[in-house]
């Protein structure tokens, strides 16, 4: 490769960083288990002198002990807190990590690196997926009770209306690090199991020019540029642009992805100053599970269609950081942010033709369908039509806020100490619109629309299919303090706490049914240690609380006795009680040189209580509706243990995860199970239930070996144990099988400034679905069976199949 390479080490907390000082535009590398968020020069002795400085970043030779490299343990961008003193484990991903898988998609380095991720890919499109961490979810899906608070650049990014995280609005390209946080409530609201904190490059950081293309199976065509320059000593410039179209294995699921991001910096004194600013239009086909009978004839089919998405972003946002003095730092945000979401979902109808020949009916042949006008509808479909709707969502979110934080390093009785004190204000506008339009299914399951619109009709008891219009308001406020406080200089302890205000306002545009105006208010407390037991060994616990507040949505779909179409069609506004979590965290990392490289690793285990948790609840025999509810106590309880292994030549991680998640009361839930239908549509979950879609156990493994300075080759395996299908809560029903998936890369440096990449995901061509549910069987014929009802009541998300992809990439 021809390229010098540099090793820099702490022996004190066996963070690793490798830097590539002969390629332009190279990203920074570093130890998969640790990773310095922010770096800052500790004080150093007089007889050793500081280490050169290139343009781009520090360099040093040797193992200095003079550097101190720190994680972020609050939403701000200043100084973290050195990884010694972490009281909970520490799980990050730098922007190598994200190239080396060759996605646009960041939860693609997520699931390889961190141990306790999962990805599902929910929706069936690889852009949209599931990310849950420790049996806490952040997921596009709309209705997905979430659990994973995210932050882009000190930002809050959960959209609005349904705490969703739409993963492929993130510009993977211009991520620096992501780190996932967890024990720690100065994240705020939604950070019941943690929160995913990414940091954005920009023109001090990141310098040079790169242009990456890569193309591949199933039409796969992407492309992202990225450049940044220091101006001059005060001023840089950062911009990332990124494209992809991918036609997908499946029968319309097309995905295309427009991304923008921007940085202007400034910094002067001890000041730095920044303006970011970003973009994103995507478009995305096949978004749902598939009946187990259609995989079966065939691998890339769907049931109902169409099911389109379309998703833009326009956001920017201020930052400022000014080192006052010595030992106090402040520093500020202000962001506005615009998204706006259009959903088009082919679906089985309730409505039917009538006893009375002519018309409409509801749920039945007698109860009338109603339109728009409020009267019955006549029927303009041919006798013996398989009706059908098309439903159309639109969410408008417009969202503003400020927060502020500062950060003391002042000595307290002569001891080291870190006091963080911060403030949070965000205020959120949404405007939600809903229709459904009546149709025709053919027997290739697409619905064609017929311009017939259907408004409220049926009773309490069967649901209300109508237009909905509603305005929502969002006020979130949060004040939070830590204090980490280094009694010896190897035993450091951490207190603080965050209090959080919310208030969600529903503002009904045509009636008052789902006016509602909900407060809730709460402290999380923390607290934890840590104790340096050897230079090479670390031991950390500690506890904490953390809260989420019932969303819009959810609210807007409480009633156990009016159900709704989940993500199309609200109907009331009963209240709902926050979501309290309370997490203990307690283990040991360490590294230790060996001829063979640096060797680190960790061990640790959590255990999570939520109280009073909310969960989605189907209703048996009404595909798609379902309620909100809280379902009283559940909880998550694991272990995760990881060994890596790096030098110059090799590069080795492996990871275990085990993660138990259980209801703790008693239930009574609807489903489409195969008992529940031999139950009256009930199944009955007692305590010491497993939550379905958690697989309990996952094995990563990963390597990458220089044959030669320009040759590399490596490759990563992934196990998933067995986990019950959505709507087995009762455990009844047999689990969606465990997988394995395999995936090879390579890649040559042609010379100083090209390289060739390639990558082949899922080598074996395994077939296997990473989730499951069941589905309402006579809602529509298996028209792959000549019309014949189906007999499986499993849907189930099928994985991509073996893929082949190829690429350059060019540094300037």
């Amino acid at each position: 490769m021809g390229a010098r390479k540099l090793l820099i080490a702490s022996v004190s907390t066996g963070l690793v960083l490798w830097t590539d000082a002969g390629m332009a535009a190279q990203d920074e590398d570093t130890n998969v288990q640790n990773l310095p968020a922010i770096e800052v020069v500790a004080p150093q002795p007089a007889a050793r002198r500081s280490a050169p400085r290139t343009a781009a970043r520090v360099v040093n030779s040797g193992k200095p002990k003079n550097r101190i490299y720190v994680y972020p343990t609050a939403p701000g961008n200043a100084k973290g807190l050195e990884v010694d003193k972490i009281p909970s484990s520490i799980n990050a991903v730098d922007a190598s990590q994200i190239k080396r898988t060759g996605s646009l998609n960041v939860t693609d380095a997520l699931r390889d690196n961190v141990a306790g991720v999962n990805i599902t890919e929910v929706s069936g499109n690889p852009f949209q997926p599931n990310v849950e961490f420790r049996g806490f979810v952040a997921s596009p899906i709309v209705g997905t009770p979430q659990g994973l608070a995210v932050y882009q650049n000190g930002v809050r990014i959960n959209e609005a209306f349904t705490d969703s995280v739409n993963w492929d609005l993130i510009p993977t390209a211009a991520i620096r690090s992501v780190t996932v946080v967890t024990n720690n409530p100065a994240f705020g609201l939604n950070a019941l199991g943690g929160a995913v904190n990414l940091q954005m490059k920009d023109g001090f950081t990141y310098q040079g020019a790169e242009i990456d293309t890569m193309g591949g199976s199933f039409g796969r065509i992407q492309s992202s540029a990225q450049w940044g320059k220091q101006v001059d000593t005060n001023y840089a410039v950062y911009a990332a642009l990124e494209g992809l179209h991918d036609n997908g294995f499946r029968t319309s699921s097309q995905s295309d992805v427009r991304r923008f991001y921007g940085d202007v910096g400034y910094k002067g004194g001890d000041s730095e100053f920044h303006v970011n600013m970003g973009l994103a239009n995507n478009n995305f086909g096949a978004s749902a599970t598939v009946p187990a009978e259609l995989l079966q004839q065939y691998w890339g089919a769907i049931y109902t269609n169409p099911q389109t998405t379309n998703n833009r972003v326009g956001y920017v946002n201020l930052t400022g950081k000014v080192e006052a003095t010595p030992t106090w730092t402040f520093e500020g945000t202000a962001h506005a942010r615009l998204f706006e979401q259009r959903v088009v979902d082919g679906n089985p109808t309730s409505v039917q033709e009538c006893a009375a020949v002519g018309l409409l009916c509801f749920g039945d042949d007698t109860t009338p369908a109603n339109g728009l006008n409020g009267a019955q509808l006549a029927n303009p479909f041919p006798t013996g039509s398989l009706l059908g709707e098309l439903d159309r969502t639109t969410t408008r979110s417009t969202t503003f806020g400020v927060s502020g934080q500062a950060t003391n390093t002042d000595r307290l009785f002569d001891h080291e100490n870190r006091f963080v004190l911060g403030a949070s204000f965000d205020a959120s506008v949404t405007r939600f619109n809903a229709t459904a339009e009546l149709g025709t299914i053919g027997t290739d399951y697409v619905v064609s629309g017929s311009g017939v619109f259907l408004g409220q009709s049926g009773t309490p008891a069967t649901g209300e299919m109508g237009p909905v219009s509603l305005r929502t308001v969002n006020q979130y406020t949060g004040l939070y303090a830590l204090d980490t406080f280094n009694v010896t200089d190897a035993f450091a302890i951490t207190g603080g706490g965050r209090f959080n205000h919310a208030r969600v306002t529903l503002e009904d545009q045509l009636g008052t049914a789902l006016n509602g105006d909900h407060t809730y208010d709460r402290f999380n407390p923390v607290i934890g240690g840590t104790y340096k037991i050897t230079p090479e060994l670390t031991a950390y616990a500690g506890y904490s609380e953390a809260n989420r507040v019932p969303t819009p949505l959810e609210l807007g779909c409480a009633d156990p006795n009016n159900p709704c179409l989940i993500a199309s069609f609200l109907v009331s506004d009963p209240p709902l009680k926050q979501v309290v979590s309370k997490t203990v965290e307690a283990g040991l990392r360490g590294t230790r040189e060996l001829n063979i490289g640096t060797l680190g690793w960790k061990i640790g285990g959590f255990r999570a209580t939520n109280y009073d948790d909310i969960m989605g609840l189907p209703v048996a025999g009404r595909q798609g509706f379902g309620f909100f509810q809280n379902v009283g106590n559940t909880r998550r309880q694991g272990l995760e243990a990881e060994v890596n292994l790096k030098s110059d030549t090799l590069q080795f991680h492996a990871s275990y995860a085990f993660v138990d998640a259980r209801f703790l009361d008693a239930l009574e839930l609807s489903s489409n199970s195969p008992t529940a239908v031999l139950n009256g549509g009930l199944i009955q979950v007692v305590p010491g239930n497993q939550i379905p879609a958690v697989p309990r156990h996952r094995i990563k493994a990963g390597i990458e070996y220089a044959v030669t300075d320009a040759w590399k080759i490596g490759g990563e395996a992934l196990w998933v144990s067995s986990q019950y299908l959505a709507g087995d809560e009762a455990n009844l029903e047999a689990k969606l099988p465990s997988y394995a998936v395999f995936n090879l890369h390579t890649s040559y440096q042609v010379s100083k400034n090209v390289q060739l990449y390639g990558k082949v995901d899922n080598i074996f061509d395994n077939r296997y679905a990473t989730y499951g549910t069941f589905f309402d069987t006579t809602a529509v014929p298996n028209f792959a069976n000549g019309g014949a009802a189906f007999a499986d009541p499993r849907s189930l998300s099928p994985a991509r199949p073996r893929a082949l992809y190829a690429g350059m990439r060019v540094t300037f």
